[in-house]
């Protein structure tokens, strides 16, 4: 159980050093292991590089450490210090990715993302490596084009080469991941292997491949242009059509029930969650890098209705069955609050003693909400406040747990954080209907394991009851929806009753 406590200006700056240190040692750590591996030029990840991540956690640290430490802890004087303190941090380490690029790139994406874990200062500012990091030189460019394909950079588009490498605790698999995606062929064959296998949802667009003008440096692909999936802003000023086709039982109630459009921002996060459960529980092919500059929304040519970009394709965890398997069993109990299943699956999924930690962490909810159920009430103010609070206090408990866990594991929770920093930004966390649609691609992919070694009375008998289970959830879901139309129209109603009339 998380538990609050009261802590004095010198307990803040302790915590917030930690935090600073580890991610700093993470990212120095990164640029080593690359360096001794040779998987890189050594004159990109030397000495240089990192000397300026220490010298940034020494100075982001001494920061920290001397601005707060005579001020009295809460008060008007302390939280506008803290404040800068955070953006004068958040500045440097945004500085430090800038200069030493690659790995340090991949890491302010991931951090850029977790609006709903870090200081508001950190995300803003660090956000700016979603869409605008540093491009390599259009010699490099050029030069790779020649030697390649022939050609001159004018004659095509080109996507940028940029090492890639993943979050702090993903050291590990630095060997395995890097080569894969630093080939852009390996890159084209995921993006189209992801657009057959996601084809029926037409809300989806994933750029072709010009394979004839590419190779394993040079990736020509069909330029689609987008805002960022977060950026609302784009989506109202380009007035996208947010209808979406409903199920003819569904269509009736909102229809007697005058129900309003959808707000963009949900379909958004109802259209992510339906191709990332899909990705996960049903086919175990997951694009581990949806941060808000690798997924676009635009209005749809032919329809003019919402379409999700998905970009960058070279980052992809292949789960084994065994543990899809285990993960679909694992959510399915996290979402209907079946606790003794919750600690048997977190288990097999090697949490140990542990698994209210593990549980904690695939959520992003405390461990109350859990035991309450994840999908019976939304994320409140003071549980977010709760969560950033003691993130570094757990990172002895979390790392211990990152040691045990399935290497699947790792980015997993890597999506996951980028996929809840962008339901943040949209404002649509732990809403009940992605996690109907988790529950739903759950339900399939058991039941399709049921069906592979049985009779066919069996299978029969497995598929009336898969049709049962995703017919109780559709009932469910429409359930709540007309709920939170009658509340809607009972606060409507009262409105009325309680304003005078205009004269």
């Amino acid at each position: 159980m998380i538990i609050l406590k009261k802590e004095g200006s010198g307990d803040m700056a302790r915590r917030a050093l930690k935090l600073a240190s580890w991610t700093s040692m993470a990212l120095a750590a990164s640029g080593f292991y690359l360096y001794s591996n040779k998987y890189l030029d050594p004159n990109d990840f030397g000495a240089v590089r990192v000397g300026r991540a220490v010298a940034t956690t020494a100075v982001i640290s001494y920061d920290y450490l001397t601005s707060l430490r005579s001020v009295p802890y809460g008060s008007e004087e302390y939280l506008q210090l803290r404040s800068e303190v955070h953006l004068r941090s958040a500045r440097r380490l945004c500085e430090l990715c800038c200069a030493n690029r690659g790995t340090f790139i991949k890491v302010g994406q991931h951090l850029g993302a977790l609006d709903y874990l870090l200081p508001q200062e950190y995300t803003s500012t660090l956000k700016v490596l979603h869409s605008r990091a540093p491009q390599s030189s259009m010699q490099e460019i050029r030069q790779v084009i020649r030697e390649d394909l022939g050609k001159e950079v004018l004659v095509l588009f080109v996507k940028q080469l940029f090492p890639e490498f993943e979050f702090m605790w993903l050291v590990d698999e630095a060997k395995k991941n890097l080569p894969l995606e630093l080939d852009f062929l390996n890159e084209g064959r995921n993006a189209e292997k992801v657009a057959q296998m996601l084809k029926h949802f037409d809300f989806l667009k994933v750029p072709q491949i010009y394979w004839e003008l590419s190779t394993k440096r040079v990736l020509l692909m069909e330029f689609v242009d987008g805002g960022q999936v977060n950026d609302r802003d784009y989506m109202e000023r380009n007035k996208i059509d947010v209808n979406e086709g409903h199920v003819f039982l569904r269509r009736i109630f909102e229809d007697l029930l005058c129900s309003p459009p959808i707000h963009l921002p949900l379909l958004v996060s109802r259209h992510l969650g339906k191709m990332y459960s899909e990705m996960m529980f049903v086919h175990g092919f997951v694009h581990c890098d949806p941060h808000p500059g690798n997924v676009l929304v635009r209005k749809r040519p032919d329809t003019g209705k919402a379409e999700i970009v998905l970009l960058d394709h070279g980052l992809y965890q292949l789960l084994t069955e065994e543990f899809r398997l285990d993960y679909c069993h694992l959510w399915q109990s996290l979402i209907w609050t079946d606790m003794r299943r919750v600690k048997k699956y977190c288990q097999r999924l090697g949490a140990g003693d542990l698994y209210p930690l593990l549980a904690c962490m695939l959520t992003a909810r405390s461990w109350n909400s859990v035991n309450r159920g994840i999908s019976q009430a939304p994320v409140t103010a003071t549980e977010d406040v709760e969560i950033r609070n003691n993130a570094a206090a757990y990172l002895p408990q979390i790392s211990q747990l990152l040691a045990h866990v399935p290497r699947q594991m790792l980015l997993i929770f890597k999506t996951n954080d980028l996929l809840r920093g962008i339901e943040a930004a949209l404002g649509t966390r732990a809403s009940a209907s992605s996690f109907l649609n988790m529950s739903r691609c759950c339900v399939r992919a058991l039941a399709a394991h049921k069906k592979k070694t049985c009779s066919f009375f069996r299978r029969t008998q497995i598929s009336f009851s898969e049709a049962f289970s995703l017919w109780q959830i559709d009932l469910h879901e429409l359930i709540l929806r007309v709920k939170g139309l009658r509340l809607a129209r009972w606060l409507l109603a009262l409105l009325c009753w309680r304003l005078p009339a205009p004269h």
